[in-house]
């Protein structure tokens, strides 16, 4: 079985081979291809990944390839965890927003907008390769903003299968793993337990949490509620967390504290691209030695913790038709009534082989819905402009976000936006 992986010179890679090389016995993988358009960077990451499996004494082989048609080509799931323009692209992102005194983050606001304005087109891209090169083949895409990501994919290439991942939900679902341990006395194995998480990506709350199916709610917000008690300056406002009678995603502070996340954001530098710049930069020194087999300890300091836990564990189950439950992205379909069936969402579904269904659920409280509401206008908005390279619907992309600039900004930051990330944006400059 061949896997690709689009972005295969990402720092992140020799997790994703460790996570690999943990599931041969139910994923039994025989080559895979990492693929990336930067020659030197492939080089590094893609030899140090070479030399861990060999060390493991495995079946499978690690192909290096800048040819994307190459790498898809045969493949039976393709995963993308690519960043157009690298990491600088990220720190133009970030300081974009703060220059117009607007919140700076690579997957919300103007930055995660001028991201996927890089990015749709190029996943697309790889959708179609596969529909020629790798019919039925699934597309696993952890490249951000990944609700964004695979809205575009869902309404342009729909009959190229696609789930959009990301780490949150399982960071989340293992921290509340943590506390309930304190509670409970004894530590309870994560693949006994389900979360309930429902809302768009990085704009979602978790609300549910079973343990070999028994609700274990009430133990868990009691627990989160303590802990926010305990803290001299808790994250998240008591009142907020009662009232809603839910666990906010970590980005929907830069919604509900944006005052108080722009006025940290103006003390930069250093922004988190250039943190993160520093330690790839060490990262990538060390995957060069010769010497090294094994991921180094520096690799957490990259964030995505779990992230080859996800991925595997996702592939795994749609292999072996476990019928898994997941958190991903994923069209609506009518699992959750009251919202439009073509809203990719953030939820629970079923992974098997016949597919990756929603898992029908309950809809959010009013106070959450029309948040959710106004950023899907935006998102909907985003891939129009994307797609067709329409500065109309990226303008009124930019009307319709909550952290998006005032309307008589709104011109200035998008002229800004598009002329900062030109060389990669050409269906706007036909």
């Amino acid at each position: 079985m061949k896997v690709a992986v689009i972005g295969g010179g990402s720092t992140y890679t020799p997790e994703l081979v460790s996570g690999f090389l943990a599931r041969m016995e139910q994923f039994p993988l025989s080559e895979l291809w990492l693929m990336d358009i930067d020659p030197q960077r492939l080089e590094i990451v893609g030899g140090f990944a070479q030399r861990i499996v060999k060390s493991h004494g495995v079946p499978f082989k690690v192909v290096l390839s800048t040819d994307q048609r190459a790498a898809v080509d045969g493949a039976s799931y393709v995963t993308t965890q690519l960043r157009v323009g690298q990491m600088e692209a990220r720190r133009r992102d970030e300081y974009l927003g703060l220059r117009h005194g607007l919140i700076g983050q690579e997957t919300t606001g103007v930055g995660g907008m001028a991201k996927a304005l890089r990015t749709i087109p190029v996943i697309l891209k790889i959708a179609e390769d596969m529909r020629e090169l790798s019919p039925g083949a699934m597309l696993v895409n952890f490249t951000n903003p990944a609700g964004l990501v695979t809205q575009a994919l869902s309404q342009f290439a729909p009959d190229v299968p696609a789930v959009g991942v990301c780490n949150v939900a399982i960071t989340t679902k293992m921290s509340i793993l943590d506390r309930l341990e304190k509670v409970l006395g004894k530590r309870i194995e994560p693949e006994r337990a389900e979360l309930n998480t429902l809302g768009l990506n990085h704009l979602s709350w978790h609300r549910g949490f079973t343990i070999d199916r028994e609700d274990v709610w009430p133990q868990v917000m009691t627990a989160y509620l303590d802990e926010l008690h305990s803290q001299e300056h808790p994250e998240w406002d008591l009142r907020t967390v009662e009232v809603l009678g839910m666990i906010p995603n970590y980005y929907l502070q830069y919604f509900y504290y944006t005052d108080k996340k722009l006025a940290a954001q103006t003390k930069w530098p250093p922004s988190r691209a250039d943190e993160v710049i520093v330690v790839e930069e060490s990262l990538l020194r060390q995957y060069a030695d010769p010497n090294l087999k094994e991921p180094p300890a520096d690799l957490m300091k990259r964030g995505g913790a779990y992230y080859s836990t996800v991925a595997t564990q996702l592939l795994t189950a749609h292999y072996n038709n476990l019928g898994e439950t997941h958190v991903v992205n994923i069209p609506n379909q009518g699992a959750v009534p009251e919202w439009p069936a073509n809203w990719v969402l953030e939820m629970p579904a079923s992974v098997s082989r016949s597919g990756i269904q929603p898992i029908p659920t309950r809809p959010l409280p009013q106070a959450c819905f029309g948040l959710i509401a106004q950023v899907k206008s935006f998102e909907l908005l985003t891939v129009e402009a994307a797609v067709h390279g329409d500065r109309d619907a990226a303008y009124q992309a930019l009307l319709a976000h909550p952290l998006g600039p005032p309307a008589d900004r709104i011109q200035a930051v998008l002229d800004d936006m598009l002329e900062t990330h030109r060389d990669h944006l050409p269906q706007f400059w036909k």
